[in-house]
């Protein structure tokens, strides 16, 4: 499980320095907006209310977008983000649990507000 995290965490975090480099076409950065704005966007093709099913289709849309966005990378990008990607990882091995722990912390503050103003 921890592993799979890893790897998760590994390729968005390579694929974010990617999109920071001056070789990667316009069309690859307006498809990964793309998929940022769907993915909190309220307007879904299976709205979030349902409760599990609203999520499948975020589940599938925005990775898709983002592997399609990754193949559309010139060859030594990614490579290149992998390599800054690890060494950041290296050196700041902290940065996964906080940003983990700081995500589900922040969704139960806004679960818990939403209960308290719903009732």
């Amino acid at each position: 499980m921890i592993r799979n995290v890893r790897l998760f965490w590994q390729g968005g975090l390579t694929l974010l320095l990617s999109l920071g480099d001056r070789r990667v076409p316009a069309r690859a950065r307006l498809m990964a907006l793309l998929a940022l704005a769907y993915a909190i966007s309220p307007v879904d093709l299976l709205p979030d209310a349902i409760p599990l099913l609203g999520w499948c289709d975020d589940l599938l849309v925005v990775p898709t977008v983002l592997a399609l966005t990754a193949r559309g990378l010139p060859a030594p990008v990614p490579a290149e983000a992998r390599a800054r990607s690890l060494s950041l990882q290296r050196r700041m091995p902290w940065l996964l649990p906080t940003v983990v722990l700081g995500l589900a912390g922040t969704g139960l503050l806004a679960w818990g507000l939403m209960r308290r103003l719903t009732g």
